[in-house]
């Protein structure tokens, strides 16, 4: 059977259409929490009418799981048919406990793997996961992706780096899956515990990353490729809430191709409103999310906090009819200094574009805002020499003519800033926890 990436959008659309009306009616029937928030109202038996029930998100899931605990009244299943329990990573807020059925459990592996495929992992490859095995669903549910390729998957976690390095040469693996953050971190070990080694001698060809932006910025890409000598792909976007990864980088295109559409329907919708925008090449907005096929806590008219924008919707080079978008940046990431709008993702572009800076980078908010200036933290790169290092007022200027807005930078001594094996914070609110 051919995967659903790889259909034509015309037979994608026939699928949805078959599979969301039991959907809307299960969710319906057994979901106390859209019963509330459609206040008693049939949901639209048609996809067309989506746009007619009202948005759901991160915050009323979290106050559901508040007063129904463990799970939320969105679990639309008997608790004893919950077979696999996660969370989420906790980044943005309180971590959230993620029910699974056997169904949606093997499903998530299916679709994740369609992803891993795109990016190139497949029998053959060895590779290793270097994600948080814990309760974190990125860890044991991505590794279930990463066998479903029928690539040969070393179950890592995080920590122990001199170890990996270790393992990665013993067991001759060929690929890592990991944050984009996480090889700086081995670069250091390898520095300082492997004499006469650099990242490249370890002979790794593929690159996997997820659970941070990064891979967007052409420079921070050839830095990685060239530093390792492997091909790097996103290979791993998704939101826990709705699907583990549900989007990955193909071999002939750096945009993230939606392998899901059979299972999971997406929308756009204004940042922080609520007006529809179409689905159609160039658009921007914010995505929305409703599952098609899930038991356990299926979710409709979810706001995932992106802001993605659609690159394509015709076939890629790849074979893929699945449609291709980036990602600009998150909906709570985003600053506004003296109305403009401006993305983490924005600052790496310029951090990695000049000279003697080690890539780390983070936006240090004082209090709630408003904001009039950015202010930013950068740090030298452990080999750079002196009179090499762009100055701030260089960085300032450089922040100013690629995103229209002011900043206020400080130039910290190398490996200042916090590393992380996990995912890396890249806007601290001095006002949060």
């Amino acid at each position: 059977m051919q995967s659903a990436d790889f259909l034509a959008l015309d037979e994608i659309e026939a699928l949805q259409r078959e599979r969301w009306p039991a959907q809307a009616a299960f969710v319906a029937d057994r979901s106390p929490f859209f019963q509330r928030l459609w206040d008693g109202k049939a949901p639209p038996r048609d996809l067309s009418g989506l746009a007619e029930l009202p948005l759901s998100d991160k915050a009323m899931l979290r106050e559901s799981q508040a007063r129904h605990p463990p799970f939320g009244d969105y679990l639309a299943i008997a608790p004893e048919r919950v077979n696999r329990v996660h969370r989420t990573s906790g980044t943005t807020g309180q971590a959230m406990n993620i029910a699974l059925t056997q169904a949606d459990a093997r499903q998530t592996a299916l679709i994740g793997a369609r992803a891993q495929r795109a990016a190139g992992l497949g029998p053959g490859h060895r590779v290793v996961h270097c994600l948080n095995y814990r309760l974190w669903i990125g860890g044991y549910t991505d590794h279930a992706s990463l066998e479903a390729t029928g690539a040969t998957a070393i179950p890592f976690g995080v920590g122990a780096s001199e170890q990996l390095v270790r393992t990665i040469r013993e067991l001759a693996i060929t690929a890592i899956s990991c944050t984009p953050s996480y090889p700086a971190v081995l670069e250091r070990v390898i520095a300082e515990s492997f004499p006469g080694l650099a990242p490249r001698d370890l002979g790794l060809e593929l690159g996997l990353f997820g659970g941070e932006a990064g891979l967007d910025d052409p420079n921070f890409r050839a830095r990685l490729e060239e530093t390792w000598g492997f091909k790097a792909r996103n290979a791993n976007y998704g939101v826990s809430d709705a699907f583990c990864n549900f989007a990955g980088q193909c071999v002939e295109n750096n945009d993230l191709h939606f392998v899901a559409l059979d299972v999971l329907f997406p929308e756009l919708v204004e940042p922080g409103g609520t007006a529809p925008r179409p689905w159609r090449e160039g658009e921007e907005g914010e995505l929305v999310l409703t599952h098609l096929a899930r038991e356990a806590q299926p979710l409709v008219r979810f706001r995932t906090g992106d802001i993605v924008i659609l690159t394509g919707t015709g076939a890629c080079a790849c074979g893929r009819g699945a449609p291709r978008f980036r990602v600009i940046g998150r909906a709570d990431d985003m600053v506004v200094v003296r109305g403009v709008n401006v993305f983490p993702t924005a600052v790496a572009a310029v951090v990695n574009a000049l000279p003697g800076l080690s890539g780390e980078y983070r936006v240090a908010l004082d209090g709630p805002g408003p904001y009039h200036v950015l202010p930013i933290e950068v740090e030298r790169a452990k080999d750079a020499r002196a009179g090499e290092t762009a100055t701030a007022e260089a960085i300032e200027t450089a922040i100013k003519r690629a995103t229209g807005a002011s900043a206020r930078v400080t130039i910290l001594a190398p490996e200042s800033l916090p590393r992380s094996e996990g995912k890396t914070r890249r806007v601290i609110r001095k006002d949060r926890p």
